[in-house]
């Protein structure tokens, strides 16, 4: 027997929190089943059937990311609704750009000390996401860990999979004539948000303002979740009309491009091909940023690219809108290497 009779509780983990923040949760994990889902939440594994999902010779493909420092402005101004989404997001955008269909979703909240409400804010955000991708959560874990975080203080990180039939993975046969076509983004998206802080900082303005080119607050309209591209990915790969996908994400146009592009092939993107977004004219005006910096550090409006075959631009439009992408042409395939512009942002 101890002489002073502690318990977990004492230390400051609170189990009964955690069970009871997975009973409050069970009603929207569930409204993100698909065929394939299995089980639960509350087991020790999450289960998922790739033949009940309709493959036959798949190919799996797992990416795992979490949201960066854009928490911080969720949790100073207490608006953790979307941030859920743009966890989903930066994993499943990148999980589409392989060719794959993202089936599952798993997350991991951690914080000091367990508070419901706000992990239930949370982590329905998640199943947003995930009903948007058409992707399952079918498992997570939250850990309460005094000592470790400040007070209200969290972390979110997200892990899935997705699958596709043998033989079909992106990229493949990119060639010199193939267009860009560019997909809109909702704004910031979830890179780059330590310059965002600062250039916030900077211009003296605090979360609860006005935000100078939006309704709302300046915190509100930064917290914009990531635009999810999934499904109208999705129709794009069975229309068979895309040969490559990149996501937008750090990096920005100038990193994330040459990733899917073949050793002795560039792309030229003309800039004046789409207006420059409000939030990243006020941000490059506050923070005095250049072009090439704006270029490589954010994405300027564009959250994804599709390289697509000159004959099959149409019938990509066509899969995009299916989703609600207005897809434009921003260039072309070209003999070289790397990211070359015409024209400026405006």
């Amino acid at each position: 027997m101890t002489k002073n009779g502690m318990t977990y509780a004492d230390a400051g983990v609170d189990i009964d929190a955690g069970n009871a923040l997975v009973d409050r949760i069970k009603p929207a994990a569930k409204r993100t089943a698909r065929p394939g889902t299995m089980s639960g939440l509350g087991g020790f594994g999450a289960l998922f059937d790739l033949k009940a999902a309709g493959y036959t010779d798949p190919v799996l493909v797992a990416a795992t990311d979490g949201v960066g420092t854009k928490l911080r402005i969720a949790i100073d101004t207490g608006n953790v609704d979307g941030i859920g989404i743009d966890l989903v997001a930066m994993c499943v955008n990148d999980l589409v750009c392989q060719g794959a269909e993202p089936l599952f979703f798993l997350d991991y909240f951690a914080t000091g000390k367990l508070e419901l409400d706000q992990a239930t804010r949370i982590i329905e955000g998640i199943a947003e996401g995930c009903a948007q991708s058409g992707c399952a959560l079918i498992g997570g874990e939250t850990a309460e860990m005094p000592g470790m975080y400040h007070e209200g203080d969290f972390d979110l990180a997200g892990f899935s999979v997705g699958a596709m039939e043998r033989g079909t993975e992106l990229p493949r046969e990119v060639s010199e004539g193939d267009v860009l076509l560019a997909l809109p983004s909702d704004g910031v998206h979830s890179n780059g948000y330590s310059l965002v802080r600062r250039i916030v900082e900077v211009s003296g303005m605090a979360w609860e303002d006005a935000c100078p080119w939006a309704d709302g607050t300046l915190g509100e309209a930064l917290l914009t979740p990531t635009r999810l591209y999934v499904k109208g990915a999705v129709a794009a790969l069975k229309a068979d009309c895309v040969a490559a996908l990149a996501h937008i994400t750090g990096g920005g146009l100038t990193e994330n491009l040459p990733r899917v592009l073949p050793d002795g092939t560039g792309a030229e993107i003309d800039l004046a091909a789409w207006d420059l977004p409000p939030v990243f004219k006020w941000l490059r005006e506050n923070g005095g940023m250049a072009e090439d910096e704006m270029l490589k550090t954010f994405n300027s409006g564009v959250g994804m690219i599709a390289v697509v075959p000159s004959g099959k631009v149409a019938a990509a439009k066509e899969a995009f809108a299916t989703d609600g992408h207005a897809a434009f042409e921003i260039g072309r395939i070209v003999a070289g290497n790397g990211v070359s512009y015409t024209g400026a942002l405006s």
